[in-house]
């Protein structure tokens, strides 16, 4: 009786994830250390549409350990916006149109005592005045880096000291603590002001100061400089990452691949979740792939090719040369467990947080090939500034060609045991390093999470 009686009690915090994985896996992540180090309960609401009844969604929900309950929103219908609305629309639509449900969500737990927090992620900007409608504490989940969010914070005082756009401003842009950014490295909505998503990007920039706190998927030993810098701002920012999967137990065919390869044989490419390429691009990368005579794990997203077998798509005859030496996987491969192998030797990635994030735990260094968002500055800094990445350069007509992909794989996999290669592996391992010390009892991230989850308790004490 008395142990019912305190799982009653347990402090429960809600927590909203917009659609893609991308932000399922931080938001569950967080869940989940929430439930298993600080006996809270947890709630996990997901929308219905978008990606959240896609299979490997709905494996990682399942997932979840006892004390954490995943709710599906009803659908939202939004088919009265433009048929060419961008991505971000339907997004942020969905989610302020969804706020009369959480709100009687959130009431309805409320009136158990013991709804301690309201956590949103980046996405999700649009329903955390909810938290301050019903008296509880409204935390962001930033699922990437501190210099981004520096931006997010600061973008007013940016766009009131240049008469230009961002992406045509000639110098560096300063922000405290941050290294050079540069104007044209930041996503589409920020930098360009015809942009329809641009005045979508400043209300948001308003909408973080309302945030009680700002939790962040990061960790200080990758980025001192701006998380010393936000640590002194308003809202409190606290860095609680890295926030990425264990390596789970698994079978799939790509991993029984990896069993029959070499050590550190075999370089990754994967463009993330939702990173698709042009066919044009697809037929760059499958023969630079063939040239380099590399090792080579390829997960092939064509846009749109649809369900398309990778056959079909590629040049002909591609699969059948190469079978000897390399795998392609339609659509999807279990990333974590891909980098966590030990016959993978390098990653050649899109540079979204969460694969960087990934990349770091397990110590891989990159090919860094940025497709859009945030993921150039991403990918500047893992070049320039972290020191774990080769650059892969973009040719003319935006491709990268068949000669760039087979020097890059080759500087990443094959580079002389001095010089850059050399040092981006040991930097690699050395942020693995970091990474397992912040998460660690008494680590930054730990420290910083602890203060947290302390606030919780307090209020409903």
């Amino acid at each position: 009786m008395q142990a019912m009686e305190q799982k009653i009690k347990a402090p429960h915090v809600v927590l909203l994830a917009s659609p893609g994985m991308g932000h399922l896996i931080p938001i569950a992540e967080l869940a989940k250390r929430l439930v298993i180090h600080h006996n809270f309960t947890a709630t996990v609401v997901t929308f219905s549409g978008f990606s959240s009844q896609s299979p490997h969604h709905l494996s990682l929900l399942s997932s979840l350990p006892a004390g954490i309950t995943s709710l599906s929103l009803p659908h939202i219908s939004i088919d009265d916006l433009p048929s060419d609305a961008r991505a971000m629309t339907p997004i942020s639509t969905t989610i302020a149109r969804s706020r009369p449900l959480l709100h009687d969500i959130l009431l309805n737990l409320k009136s158990s005592g013991t709804l301690a927090a309201f956590v949103v992620d980046n996405l999700g900007l649009a329903a955390l005045p909810v938290a301050k409608e019903i008296g509880v504490l409204g935390y962001l989940l930033f699922t990437s880096c501190f210099t981004m969010l520096s931006v997010e914070l600061h973008l007013p005082e940016l766009l009131d000291t240049v008469t230009c756009d961002l992406r045509d401003h000639p110098d560096p842009l300063r922000l405290p603590g941050c290294s050079e950014i540069r104007g044209r490295d930041l996503p589409e909505p920020i930098r360009n002001r015809s942009h329809p998503g641009h005045r979508l990007a400043i209300y948001q920039s308003s909408v973080y100061k309302e945030a009680a706190g700002i939790l962040v998927n990061s960790f200080e030993a990758l980025e001192p400089g701006p998380a010393e810098a936000l640590k002194s701002g308003s809202p409190p920012v606290y860095p609680i990452g890295p926030l990425v999967r264990a390596r789970p137990l698994e079978s799939a065919d790509c991993l029984r691949w990896l069993d029959r390869q070499p050590e550190a044989s075999v370089v990754f490419v994967s463009f993330g979740s939702a990173g698709a390429v042009s066919r044009a691009q697809a037929e760059e990368i499958a023969l630079g792939l063939e040239m380099s005579k590399n090792r080579f794990l390829w997960v092939v997203r064509v846009a749109g090719q649809g369900e398309s077998p990778a056959a079909r798509v590629l040049p002909e005859g591609f699969v059948e040369r190469t079978k000897e030496v390399g795998m392609v996987v339609e659509g999807w491969a279990p990333q974590m467990s891909v980098l966590g192998h030990v016959a993978t030797g390098g990653f050649i990635s899109h540079c979204g947080w969460n694969s960087v994030l990934e990349s770091l735990v397990n110590g891989v260094a990159m090919a860094a090939w940025p497709l859009q968002h945030e993921q150039p500055m991403n990918a500047r800094m893992l070049v320039e500034e972290v020191r774990i990445a080769v650059r892969v350069r973009m040719g003319g007509e935006g491709l990268v060609r068949r000669e760039e992909v087979c020097r890059a794989v080759r500087e990443l996999m094959e580079g002389e045991e001095t010089g850059k290669v050399a040092r981006a592996r040991a930097r690699a391992r050395e942020m693995r390093e970091a990474a397992v010390k912040a998460v660690e009892e008494e680590g930054s991230s730990c420290r910083a999470f602890a203060e947290v989850v302390g606030q919780w308790r307090s209020c409903l004490s």
